[in-house]
């Protein structure tokens, strides 16, 4: 018995530490994509020049990867292991709106310099990733809001749904990493 708790007191303090160094990552890959757009792009702005185009990898990242990646792993912290799910369901829907706000954001900060500079938009598979992306995860907010947090959603819907989207959650976490490196590849091919 003692050993079998010491095995799961080790797995959980493995988890925290792997977490928290992905945690620092996270924040360590949005400060250095903010470095880069500010020290070596210009900096930033809202007035339709480069400089407002800078603003979409700082938000994309932040959005789609750092707080996307954090929303998931809300439930596999073990702190939330034979608790209420309810305050964890509630802080995984608010990082996720967060998440999609800051993606809009970003969305509109890459349209709004397209227009204003008469540049085409969703020319290149980066965008056309990217934007299939943010509508799969709209999708997936909206259905996960339906089924897990309006209180009129039966329980055997919820159980229906639960493994699509687990299964979607992962898949567009995957995708906005993959939307992600594309970006900011084509943004230094570019400068080339």
């Amino acid at each position: 018995m003692c050993q079998a708790t010491t095995h799961r007191m080790r797995g959980i303090v493995t988890f925290y530490l792997t977490y928290l160094l992905c945690l620092m990552l996270g924040i360590t890959c949005v400060a250095l994509v903010a470095h880069w757009n500010y020290s070596y792009r210009g900096g930033f702005a809202w007035d339709g020049s480069v400089k407002q185009f800078n603003w979409h990898p700082v938000f994309m990242v932040t959005g789609m990867v750092v707080l996307y990646g954090n929303a998931a792993v809300v439930y596999r912290i073990p702190l939330t292991w034979g608790h209420n799910k309810l305050p964890w369901k509630l802080l995984h829907a608010g990082l996720l709106l967060l998440s999609f706000v800051l993606s809009v954001i970003g969305l509109c900060a890459v349209f709004d310099y397209h227009n204003a500079n008469h540049t085409a938009n969703l020319y290149s598979l980066h965008s056309w990733v990217g934007i299939c992306t943010t509508a799969l995860f709209t999708a997936q907010w909206v259905m996960g809001f339906t089924a897990f947090l309006l209180p009129c959603t039966p329980t055997t819907a919820r159980a229906l749904v639960k493994p699509a989207h687990v299964w979607m959650g992962g898949i567009i976490l995957v995708l906005g990493i993959v939307s992600c490196i594309s970006g900011i590849n084509e943004k230094l091919f570019f400068a080339l």
